[in-house]
């Protein structure tokens, strides 16, 4: 563990100024406004409906006949997160899902399966699943987001909200811990839920040292920078106007020591800002951990808490830094993003996962004229020729296409 910050009674009096500058907030009543990014808006968009539409897709698979009667996907909609009927949903995803009524039966109910299309991109989904260092790469990432916390463990409940972020499979409790037995192993949290029942958790077998480097440290490492003088990247969005005070604010804050998410530095005073910056880096690792770079607003909170965070200290953390974070208020909640790993609307570094769920994305928004799927709007608008149908830009790889052929 590196050293944090000490002071002592004897400093001098330029000392005890320099404590009171990192323990005081010079801007605390100062108005950051909130300032509409566009790009972000729509890569935040993009993805409405991904999640009910996955989770209905494996609900469909995991039945024998891969069929399921739509009387029973109705009753499921708060579980599937259905934005509305689930016979809505279904007619709205002509390329995803087909209802049909079974043959050979006197008064038969609808039901629904797949086209041909989606099929064949949960078979290819799975091979890429399936990969060794996919599955290494998972099981990194989950084992860090359990380091953030100092007992190296968090509830299941926990885990499963961050489930879809991190890329583990809907039922990684049979499929994939098994795996990896030298990393995880569930274990009992010491507390009871509001029913009295034991909450069980996932816990790290051991301290893995060399998964104990923040996304931060990686940066500056690779380009030979001072570590301990760590500066978050900032991008401020067209239109945003800091006051001055606030910007000057900033830069002695970007100045003061770096303190790794994986070290416990709840000694510093809670609304210092040293504890800030450390309280920034902690959000800051658990985006990097994330497929997606984003998530939902509740899910960092009910992290935070649980690692010993308050509310407010990580709203606050969110609010004072819209250079590094944004809050998007699109698809009826807010999401978190981390601005630096995007360029406009579009991933910089975009997973094997992320690309997968691109193509589900893709065949999402083609619709039916005449029986024939065609590509339907534009997604991620620009002026000139640099994105097309679909959100792919020109040079994209053209393992992201989805071919134009007939579902069936």
């Amino acid at each position: 563990m590196r050293p944090l910050l000490h002071f002592t009674a004897a400093a001098s009096h330029r000392q005890h100024h320099s404590l009171r500058r990192h323990l005081i907030r010079t801007f605390i009543n100062a108005r950051i406004k909130w300032v509409r990014d566009p790009y972000l808006d729509t890569a935040v968009e993009r993805e409405k409906n991904l999640k009910p539409l996955l989770l209905l897709k494996t609900l469909i698979l995991s039945q024998p006949s891969q069929t399921i009667p739509l009387s029973t996907v109705s009753p499921m909609k708060p579980h599937l997160h259905l934005p509305t009927t689930a016979k809505k949903f279904i007619e709205k995803y002509p390329s995803i899902f087909k209802l049909y009524l079974p043959p050979s039966k006197t008064m038969p109910l609808p039901h629904v399966k797949l086209t041909q299309k989606a099929i064949s991109l949960h078979h290819e989904e799975l091979l890429m699943l399936s990969l060794s260092h996919y599955r290494k790469d998972v099981a990194e990432r989950l084992a860090k987001l359990l380091m953030l916390a100092r007992c190296r463990k968090s509830p299941l409940y926990l885990i499963d909200m961050f489930k879809y972020d991190l890329g583990l499979p809907h039922d990684y409790l049979l499929t994939f811990l098994p795996e990896f037995p030298e990393y995880f192993q569930i274990s009992d949290m010491g507390f009871r839920d509001s029913s009295g029942n034991v909450v069980l958790g996932l816990e790290l077998v051991s301290w893995r040292k060399d998964l104990a480097v923040s996304a931060m440290e990686e940066r500056v490492k690779s380009q030979g920078e001072n570590e301990r003088r760590i500066k978050f990247l900032m991008n401020l969005p067209r239109g945003f106007d800091l006051e001055n005070r606030v910007m000057e604010w900033v830069k002695e804050w970007q100045n003061l020591p770096y303190i790794s998410p994986y070290e416990n530095a709840f000694h510093l005073a809670p609304n210092s800002d040293q504890a800030e910056k450390w309280a920034v880096g902690v959000i800051h690792e658990l985006l990097s951990l994330l497929l997606s770079k984003k998530t939902e607003r509740e899910n960092i909170f009910r992290l935070g808490e649980f690692l010993g965070f308050t509310r407010l200290r990580f709203k606050k953390a969110l609010v004072h830094f819209p250079g590094i974070f944004y809050v998007s208020n699109k698809i009826r909640t807010q999401t978190v993003v981390l601005r630096e790993e995007y360029k406009k609307n579009v991933l910089i570094e975009r997973h094997p996962l992320m690309g997968m769920r691109n193509k589900y994305i893709n065949l999402m928004n083609r619709v039916l004229r005449r029986g024939k799927p065609i590509r339907s709007g534009f997604v991620g608008r620009k002026k000139g020729n640099s994105f097309i149908k679909g959100g792919r830009r020109k040079g994209d790889d053209n393992r992201y296409r989805i071919d134009d052929d007939d579902d069936e």
